[in-house]
């Protein structure tokens, strides 16, 4: 993490502290964990709230083509770094709750979701809409990533169950500030699909 990286998160932290889920940029470690099961293969790749880019790097380096790369950030300092840094990306400067109203990606478009949003200070309804906008885009079969500094999924049971998402913890790591914990969020294939929320 560079210090210029670290200067403008405390910033927008301290100007909008719900709205930034850190005050330090996600750690290399917490950013491989994040990415580990995507790949070239997995497609387009839809990252919510990508702040100064360290799943971004990560997912590129997994071999993640930089076109391939949807970037919606409703920061303005961020999106227009991450342009400067992602020139091949598609960066939208927008709120991830608008992605499905305003139809900013077609139907079954992506490979993969990941989230650096902090969901534990968003509310219900932009939540739910959140994710209706991120399963509608996802292929299907696709998977949302969620990492979140707590031990539980940072997504209320009840609006996982209205959308019949299932989440799994897939790793934890003490190598971030704070330490994190990585989910993986996915579509209930069945009805009578057993959920485990860990």
């Amino acid at each position: 993490m560079s210090a210029s990286d670290a200067l403008l998160f405390l910033r927008a932290w301290a100007t909008t502290p719900l709205k930034i889920a850190s005050i330090v940029p996600s750690s290399a470690t917490l950013a491989t964990m994040m990415t580990r099961d995507i790949g070239p293969d997995t497609g387009p790749v839809l990252e919510l709230g990508p702040g100064t880019g360290p799943f971004t790097r990560a997912l590129i380096a997994r071999g993640v083509d930089e076109a391939d790369l949807t970037l919606v950030e409703a920061n303005a300092h961020f999106a227009a770094l991450l342009r400067k840094r992602f020139p091949k990306a598609t960066v939208l400067e927008e709120d991830a709750a608008d992605i499905r109203r305003r139809r900013l990606l077609q139907e079954s478009q992506v490979g993969a979701v990941v989230s650096g949003l902090p969901f534990l200070s968003i509310a219900s309804r932009p939540t739910l809409a959140i994710l209706q906008g991120a399963f509608a885009a996802l292929q299907p079969g696709g998977n949302l990533y969620q990492f979140t500094y707590g031990w539980r999924c940072p997504i209320e049971e009840i609006l996982l169950d209205r959308l019949d998402l299932k989440a799994v913890r897939i790793g934890r790591t003490f190598r971030n500030f704070p330490p994190a914990a990585v989910f993986r969020i996915s579509k209930i294939k069945s009805s009578r699909h057993c959920r485990h929320f860990l």
